[in-house]
């Protein structure tokens, strides 16, 4: 039965690799992703619902027993995010036929998906953190090539920032885990979460983890680190934006979560006040840029920076409160994310155009698309009784309870500017007097089912909190006992 828990990263990979013999035969092979992502999120979902009845599974692949090899670790943590991952996976998948061009789908589209849920999938079940870096090339090389399909000016030139960025964050983090092994001598996480705290050299460990965090954080973009990504978010196709915008920034976060909930967890009065206050700076640039824009998938790619600052901010306040405000919270906005991405994209195609200034009265021609918008807008803002409701409560609990009131306030200032800067899509976008439309009309409705697929879970998430708000909470409960981890990986 452990041997489940390779299956999400496994059939996205094989599949992936296969499609590369036969990607001039479109048909095949957007089906074919279509059922491989669907068939991997139900393997997802049976084994989430394993964890949930039975706890943790654990594999020691190749028979060496932990903390030896490579370890795959499905906790609650890891497989809820991987389940949101294979919701978007699905969604994606039946979004990206009818936007993408014939050009990009044949040069390796569906390979490159396909590779890119496996290196997300891999990364949030290793159990150590060498192979952690691993599947950060994995899904980083899938990212290389799905940004600059399609070869236009606009995209190549912010794929050099963004490749350049991420080659030497790469070596940055292959450099920190060898400065890691020599010190305690391993890379699995549960026996480092013991060793650290025996290694009677605080300089270097504080060294390293401040070098892990500039990696993550670069990777996850938090302040000052985020200025390579709104752009390159935002040039390539709607259906990769989305993909990106979901899925790679949370990775990073989900490093920071796991590696300063586990391991770096000793002296946290001076690292979690410096996560406060770089939250704080993440959610006052991130909603700036936002607002600063008329390009509306720069809006939503702008509006990434300060959910990411929402995060930090309850692992910095550090409390199983806080912790659980910012699980719930990315588990929110991996889903919002990426339906708010393929809505711009929507209206990209219907106007002709992503400035704002230039798009009015869609309402009168699209009225679903309107609605569907509508509800994403305020879901993203955190208005009850939606998901980020709920994730922002929590979060704002722990603050509050904790006397960090000023990001508290920060917090509360900027879910408002949120509104705002998005509402603007709603407002100028849709009503007002209808604007001449494309003479080539391009139907969208088929880009309505991804959109109302991922829209539904995000409202299920905030409806019905009573449902999943226990296990988050629980997982809260879990990060802050690191034991539970380690006991269960090395069978203490």
């Amino acid at each position: 039965m452990t041997n489940l828990i390779t299956l999400p990263i496994l059939i996205p990979l094989i599949a992936g690799t296969l499609f590369v013999f036969w990607r001039k035969k479109l048909p095949f092979v957007r089906m074919g992703t279509q059922i491989i992502t669907i068939i991997n999120l139900i393997v997802t979902a049976f084994i989430t619902f394993l964890v949930v009845q039975n706890g943790p599974i654990i594999l020691e692949t190749g028979g060496w027993v932990a903390p030896y090899g490579i370890i795959l670790v499905g906790d609650a943590l890891s497989l809820s995010l991987l389940l949101t991952t294979n919701v978007i996976a699905v969604a994606a998948a039946f979004y990206a036929p009818f936007s993408l061009d014939r050009g990009r789908e044949e040069h390796y589209f569906y390979t490159f998906f396909l590779i890119l849920i496996a290196g997300v999938s891999g990364a949030f079940l290793t159990g150590d953190i060498f192979n952690l870096f691993v599947f950060f090339e994995v899904l980083l090389m899938a990212s290389y090539g799905m940004i600059v399909l399609g070869g236009t000016r606009q995209q190549l030139r912010e794929s050099i920032k963004y490749v350049l960025l991420n080659l030497f964050s790469s070596i940055l983090f292959v450099t920190t885990v060898s400065f890691l092994y020599s010190v305690t001598g391993t890379v699995n996480m549960a026996q480092l979460s013991e060793r650290v705290g025996q290694v009677n050299q605080e300089g270097i460990l504080t060294t390293i983890a401040i070098l892990f965090f500039v990696v993550f954080a670069t990777k996850g973009a938090l302040f000052p680190l985020y200025f390579w990504m709104p752009h390159a978010y935002a040039k390539p196709p709607a259906v990769i934006s989305a993909l990106f915008g979901a899925l790679l920034t949370k990775v990073g976060i989900y490093s920071i979560l796991r590696v300063f909930t586990l391991i770096f967890n000793g002296n946290i009065d001076y690292t979690h006040s410096f996560f406060i206050t770089l939250a704080g700076f993440t959610l006052i640039f991130g909603v700036i840029g936002a607002m600063s824009t008329n390009n509306i998938k720069l809006i939503i790619a702008y509006n990434i920076i300060p959910a990411i600052g929402f995060m930090i901010m309850g692992i910095g306040i550090f409390t199983d409160v806080s912790l659980a405000g910012s699980v719930y919270y990315l588990v929110h906005d991996m889903i919002i994310k990426g339906a708010l991405f393929l809505l711009v994209g929507a209206i990209a195609i219907v106007a002709g155009t992503s400035d704002l200034r230039k798009i009015s009265g869609l309402i009168k021609n699209y009225p679903l698309l309107g609605w569907l918008f509508f509800i994403a807008t305020v879901t993203l803002a955190g208005l009850p009784p939606f998901s980020g409701f709920i994730g922002k409560l929590l979060l704002l609990k722990g603050a509050f309870e904790n006397g960090h009131y000023v990001i508290a306030a920060i917090g509360l200032i900027t879910s408002l500017l949120i509104l705002v800067s998005v509402m603007r899509i709603f407002i100028n976008g849709f009503w007002g007097v209808s604007m001449e439309l494309p003479k080539e009309k391009r139907s969208i409705k088929p880009l309505y089912v991804p959109i109302t697929f991922l829209l539904i879970f995000s409202v299920v998430l905030g409806i019905g909190a009573e449902w999943f708000l226990p296990h988050i909470q629980q997982i809260g409960v879990d990060l802050m006992n690191p034991s539970v981890y380690v006991d269960a990986v090395l069978k203490e």
